[in-house]
């Protein structure tokens, strides 16, 4: 297999876990705030003072959940990978055919980039605030990714070949994706955009051997 790894991410502190209802509650807002002001700011324009303003919380409630602007920022890219990979794998595992897992799998990463635009920001941003969050964000889902296909090759449901290169080819086409459309142009592609990505990737991936893909 070609190597397309990457560094290990650093080792992060473990995060600040709330032990009451209420609590959970308050870093939820928390997060919610820091989603729209990182989204419209951006992290450096965004600051702690701004995010319990928003959250209608005092300043020092902020520092009961997290310990810094650069935590909250690096927690809300993990689970936007987290949720972002929910929604893929959901959408993937409900098809019966290569070309719909195909399709259900860009349509759902296309609808969350359309639906959060700010998380989608903060995703590009993290490159230059904090490169590690934004390295394991795309590692996870190349992993994610790649297992499914290791999955779909040995059952005959896909051609031989490399599954990482496999992977990181389809992220890549998915984020453009995004860009081109969602965050650049605040919409979804037309169906006929889909429609031609999805049937470029299948081919690729098509194997003779079987039409239908197994129930997981």
């Amino acid at each position: 297999m070609t190597d397309l790894s990457i560094a290990p991410v650093r080792a992060a502190s473990a995060p600040i876990v709330p032990v009451t209802a209420r609590g959970e509650a308050t870093r939820r807002k928390l997060m919610e705030a820091a989603e729209k002001d990182f989204g419209e700011k951006g992290f450096y324009a965004a600051s702690v003072s701004s995010i319990t303003h928003r959250a209608g919380v005092g300043q020092g409630t902020f520092y009961l959940y997290f310990r810094s602007k650069e935590e909250i920022f690096a927690m809300l890219v993990s689970e936007i990978g987290q949720e972002l990979r929910r929604r893929m794998s959901g959408a993937i595992s409900s098809s019966a055919t290569l070309e719909e897992a195909t399709q259900g799998g860009i349509s759902a990463f296309l609808a969350f980039a359309q639906k959060h635009q700010g998380l989608f920001r903060i995703v590009q941003e993290s490159q230059f605030v904090d490169e590690p969050s934004y390295r394991e964000y795309y590692h996870l889902l190349e992993q994610s990714c790649r297992a499914g296909l290791m999955e779909a090759q040995q059952r005959g449901y896909i051609g031989a070949g490399d599954a990482e290169v496999r992977a990181w080819a389809i992220i890549g086409i998915t984020h453009f994706l995004g860009l081109r459309y969602c965050l650049w142009q605040g919409r979804l592609p037309e169906d006929a955009v889909l429609q031609d990505v999805t049937q470029f990737i299948s081919q690729a991936l098509h194997s003779p051997r079987r039409d239908t893909l197994p129930s997981f």
